[in-house]
This record gives C-alpha cells, sequence and structure tokens, in this order.
C-alpha cells in the first residue's frame, strides 16, 4: 500500500527492501517458512493486519474469534485490567498462530504505542469505548469498536470529528450492516421501492431511565490482577466491587443517559432505520413514552418509533420500514416479512440468522486495505447515537425535547442541554 492511494506508509514495504538488499549483497542463503513467503496457501506477512485487543472479555471473546478466522490478521497483542483474562487471551491467540508471541498489557496506551500495530479491537465496557477510541485514532490506528460508541451528545461529535480529522478506518460494532436480509429491507426503503417513508420503527429493549448506582464496598485488589482505577477510567469514582467490574458496564449518571436499553440495544436497531433512510441526520422531535412507543420525527416529517411490542416473531433486533406503497420487517432470525411478494422482484436474499459479526470483521479488514468507507463508518453510528441519546434525555426529563441540527443542541432547553454532556475523571479529560 503506498501514499499514492491514501494508505498509510507501511513498514511492509521496508521488509521486502530489506530481503532484496540481502540477496543483492550477497548475503547468506536463510531458511526461511513458508508462511513467511506466502507459501502453502499462507498470507505473507507484507499483506497482514496486526491486530492489538483491549478489553477481550465476552462479547470481545467473541469478535476475537471472528478476527482470527481471517487468515490476513496476525494478532500481536491484548490489553485487559483483569489479570487471568489477559493470561486467557494470551493462551487463545498463540495456540492459534502456533507460537509464543502475543504480547499483554494493563495500560492500553503502552499497547497504542506499538508502531507495528495496523489496528485495534476495544471491546471493554461501554465507558471506555468512546474516549478509547479517539486516543487510538490519534495514535494512527484503525478501529473497530463495539457499541454502543459514545455515552453522550457532546462525545459522540467529537468522536465523529476525531475519526474524520484522523483519516482512520472506523467500524462501530453494528454488524447486522453485513447481514444480506437486513441491507436489502434497508435497500428497498431507500430506493423507494416502499414508495415514500412515512416510519421506521426500532426495537429498544426498554425505555425508562435507570441508575447503575453502587454496590456495597468490597477490599480493593491488587492493581496487577484487577485494575479498578483503570476500569473507571473517565467515570466518576466508586468503591470496587466485583461484581461492578464483572459486568463489563460501568454508566454513571444513570443508566437511562448514558446507556441503558435505548442506547445498549437500540443502537443496532436505529442504525438500521438510520440506513433505511438513508444515513440522514438524526430526528428533531423526540416524545416520552406513551403507549409504549416513544415517536421522533426527522426534518421531514417521517417518523422513527421506539416500540416494544406489536412484532411479527423474526428474533431479536427487529425493525420494521412503512413507505406509502408498502412495508417490510425483518429480525435476527435471518428472516423478512414483506407487504407484497412483488417486493422481491425475483431476487433470493439469504437468510443468515444469529447476527455473525464475521462478515462484518471482513468489511472492516477490507477497507483497512483499502481505505474505503465500512459499513458501520464513524458518521453513520454518530447519527445513530445521536437519535438514541436524545431520545435517552426525553426519556429521563418526562417530556418532549427538539434538537436544533445546526448546532447539536436542545432548543430553548438548559435542563436537557445539561444532559449533553458528562464530566470525565482526572486525568482523562482529552
Amino acid at each position: 500500500m503506498s501514499p499514492a492511494t491514501g494508505s498509510k506508509p507501511s513498514r511492509r514495504a521496508s521488509r521486502r527492501a530489506f530481503l532484496k538488499a540481502g540477496l543483492a549483497a550477497g548475503a547468506a542463503p536463510m531458511i526461511v517458512p513458508s508462511s513467511a513467503l506466502g507459501l502453502d496457501g499462507a498470507v505473507p506477512p507484507s499483506e497482514r493486519i496486526v491486530v492489538g485487543g483491549i478489553g477481550i472479555g465476552n462479547r470481545g471473546g467473541y469478535d476475537l474469534g471472528c478476527f482470527l478466522q481471517q487468515p490476513d490478521v496476525q494478532f500481536a497483542a491484548v490489553c485487559d485490567v483483569k489479570e487471568r483474562r489477559r493470561a486467557h487471551v494470551k493462551g487463545v491467540v498463540d495456540k492459534h498462530h502456533g507460537n509464543a508471541a502475543c504480547a499483554t498489557y494493563r495500560d492500553f496506551r503502552e499497547l497504542l504505542d506499538r508502531p507495528d500495530i495496523d489496528a485495534v479491537l476495544i471491546a471493554t465496557g461501554p465507558n471506555w469505548h468512546g474516549l478509547m477510541a479517539m486516543l487510538a485514532a490519534k495514535a494512527g490506528k484503525d478501529i473497530y469498536c463495539e457499541k454502543p460508541c459514545t455515552k453522550n451528545i457532546a462525545e459522540t461529535l467529537a468522536h465523529r470529528d476525531t475519526m474524520h480529522r484522523s483519516g482512520v478506518v472506523f467500524q462501530a460494532g453494528t454488524q447486522r450492516r453485513n447481514l444480506p436480509h437486513f441491507a436489502f429491507a434497508c435497500e428497498l426503503a431507500r430506493t423507494g421501492r416502499l414508495g415514500s417513508m412515512k416510519r421506521v420503527y426500532a426495537h429498544p429493549a426498554g425505555m425508562r431511565a435507570m441508575t447503575s448506582g453502587w454496590l456495597p464496598e468490597e477490599p480493593l485488589p491488587d492493581a496487577a490482577v484487577d485494575d479498578w482505577d483503570m476500569y473507571l477510567g473517565p467515570a466518576a469514582w466508586r468503591p470496587y466491587n466485583g461484581r461492578t467490574l464483572g459486568d463489563g458496564f460501568n454508566f454513571e449518571k444513570g443508566g437511562g443517559l448514558v446507556g441503558g436499553g435505548v442506547l445498549e440495544w437500540g443502537s443496532h436497531c436505529v442504525d438500521l432505520c438510520q440506513w433505511a433512510v438513508n444515513d440522514c441526520p438524526p430526528p428533531v422531535e423526540y416524545s416520552p413514552p406513551k403507549n409504549d412507543e416513544l415517536v421522533c420525527r426527522y426534518a421531514d416529517g417521517v417518523e422513527l418509533v421506539f416500540r416494544e411490542k406489536g412484532w411479527i416473531p423474526l428474533g431479536s433486533c427487529p425493525v420494521r420500514f412503512e413507505g406509502a406503497d408498502g412495508w417490510v420487517e425483518a429480525g435476527d432470525s435471518g428472516k423478512m416479512v414483506l407487504s407484497s411478494p412483488e417486493l422481491l422482484a425475483g431476487r433470493k436474499v439469504e437468510e443468515i440468522g444469529g447476527y455473525p459479526a464475521t462478515f462484518h470483521v471482513r468489511d472492516f479488514l477490507d477497507c483497512v486495505k483499502t481505505r474505503a468507507k465500512p459499513k458501520g463508518n464513524a458518521e453513520a453510528a454518530c447519527n445513530a447515537h445521536l437519535a438514541c441519546h436524545a431520545a435517552n434525555i426525553a426519556i429521563y426529563l418526562q417530556r418532549p425535547v427538539k434538537l436544533d441540527l445546526a448546532t447539536y443542541a436542545f432548543v430553548d432547553d438548559e435542563a436537557a442541554n445539561r444532559l449533553r454532556s458528562e464530566a470525565r475523571r482526572e486525568p482523562w479529560f482529552a
């Protein structure tokens, strides 16, 4: 990859130059493994993407498996606040690669400092996602980050702008964008096959304001075993409790504001709804829940509806798109229901159930090589998260709010605007 193509300059070319120079100088012949030359079906080092993982727990462990399935991935390092998890992931990676080369870190900044790492998988608790991704982008790393990607509106905007300025490839873990039936359903809406759009529906998995609270204090472990201070990171301090550390979720100021069902699950469903309306800016009007629905309105009058009940049984994460001439509904079963079979236009859409991330990971890796924009890019993630954060604020305040898309501030609403951001704990101010 050369700078002329818009790609990052790479140490890979220097490897080739070193080998050529050595042969030209009459260096002694070396015995080189076939894998190093790209023989026997192996990917040569010059074409491998060197990846480091941060916070590889339950979901991260699944993501890790998806990365290791890809022949052009060299997983080089893992960082985690838990010693036992660092050791476990190292064992998995070393066994896969047939060596003992996977490095371990407790402080993610040491991993980001490594010039040989091309990309990072961020699968920490959501408390860290936004800030850590921005620090990774400033370090020049391409990023695959689990969702929710940000904690509030201000962080969402800063995240989007940081990714744009740095030029890194960013992929949010909204893997349904790379599943055929969801993609087809969104295509029907975007291309006018359903007629002019009237409303899009997202399943939120909860529409209530929650607080994460403090569990009873327990003795603080040695930081080398479980680094509680690093786990909290930018979040407000609270006393150590092993259950909190085990959950992986750390939302301060109430789950209804920075997490909860609307953001945690809704960031998947709203992301698909945003795709269906051409990834336009988020809605401008948000009303609190009424009769199990929370209705938002885009600037053009199309409605985004969070709905908990009334779905066709098509699996988790259902979405529905309604236009003047038809509708489509889809879910994690891999199946769709359409208002008319003519909408298929003779096409057969592959049914892949269970929302696997393999295709999404592959999309990310391909974009790392080509520098193209992946399906779950930073701007798309930004618009979906803005909608979720604004909806959560309407839930918390229990009244309508209106978002100004020029400033992403709420119109004449001091209380709502105070909820656009939150303080970060020292030293994680920026």
